[in-house]
């Protein structure tokens, strides 16, 4: 005798416990949602690189973090935020360009997709300081550009990164099955000494628009002594509660030390949706981590 599907059968029987009286509507509805909801499984990688102005090594450190990848049979890899251009925006767009293109074809051929930290000019001359995401197969998903670009507020007659670079709008991407975001540093966590705008929240936002999993490009600078500890509580108490605010896996990767010297003032690594570190790297020098998640 044939069976229905597990999904129809349940459906059967909430129908027929609503119209007994057994159960009401809305206790039905749960249980539905409940037996529908699919969890996906994804590998992430992310790299702590030492960020320079200098595309060349910038790529053949980015090489290195994809080599990793592959071998840890990742789905996706995120870098630090300007981690081929250099974080400036005096970087040098042809030569960006030329790397993009060839760090792009070496995840392609590792079958890695990748969100890409880095600075880049349009046809138009824009440039943007963002993150461009591509599937395994190599394919432009698009970008997301950051938003609250910086300037130092204690001389906010200065110049900044709000007065050399454009944003974008806030936007999510289909990546292995599942709606995912990106923020670009300061975007998370609005550091007051370096926001000239309101805080808006945006990973919230990234999770009333569907993101499960929020890609965070980072390049928070190092530090020492009472600073680095000042600028270390900031940026993690921000990361622990906005993940956990909007109920989002945090893939965070930053730059680090190209002397290896100093810590970089936030861990790189991954917080799961309740705001809690399952993998912290070590905040000096290269590192490299994977995690697999199961996202609900």
């Amino acid at each position: 005798m044939p069976t229905l599907p597990i999904a129809k059968r349940v459906s059967w029987v909430c129908c027929a416990l609503v119209l007994s009286g057994a159960i009401p509507d809305s206790s039905a509805a749960d249980l539905l949602n409940t037996q529908s909801r699919k969890a996906h499984v994804l590998r992430v990688a992310g790299a702590q690189l030492p960020v320079r102005n200098d595309v060349q090594k910038n790529l053949e450190a980015i090489t290195r973090a994809i080599e990793f990848a592959a071998r840890e049979k990742a789905d996706v890899l995120v870098t630090p935020e300007g981690s081929l251009s250099g974080y400036t925006h005096n970087f040098n767009a042809a030569a960006t360009a030329q790397a993009l293109e060839v760090i792009v074809e070496r995840a392609r051929q590792a079958k890695v997709a990748l969100v890409l930290g880095t600075c880049f000019a349009d046809a138009d001359g824009a440039r943007y300081d963002a993150q461009r995401f591509y599937d395994r197969e190599g394919d432009y998903l698009g970008f997301h550009a950051k938003i609250l670009l910086c300037r130092w507020m204690a001389d906010p007659k200065r110049k900044g990164e709000v007065d050399y670079f454009k944003s974008s709008p806030l936007r999510t991407f289909q990546l292995e099955g599942l709606t995912v975001a990106g923020l670009v540093c300061n975007d998370l966590w609005a550091n007051p000494e370096w926001t000239p705008m309101p805080d808006p929240h945006l990973a919230r936002q990234l999770a009333d628009q569907g993101a499960r999993v929020l890609f965070f490009s980072v390049n928070s600078g190092q530090d020492e002594g009472e600073t680095l500890a000042l600028h270390l509580a900031f940026h993690e108490s921000n990361l622990q509660l906005r993940a956990r605010s909007a109920k989002l896996w945090v893939i965070v990767a930053n730059a680090s030390d190209p002397k290896g010297q100093r810590e970089a003032n936030c861990h790189s690594g991954v917080l799961a949706p309740d705001g809690h570190w399952v993998v912290q790297a070590d905040p000096k020098g290269e590192q490299f981590f994977a995690q697999t998640l199961v996202v609900e």
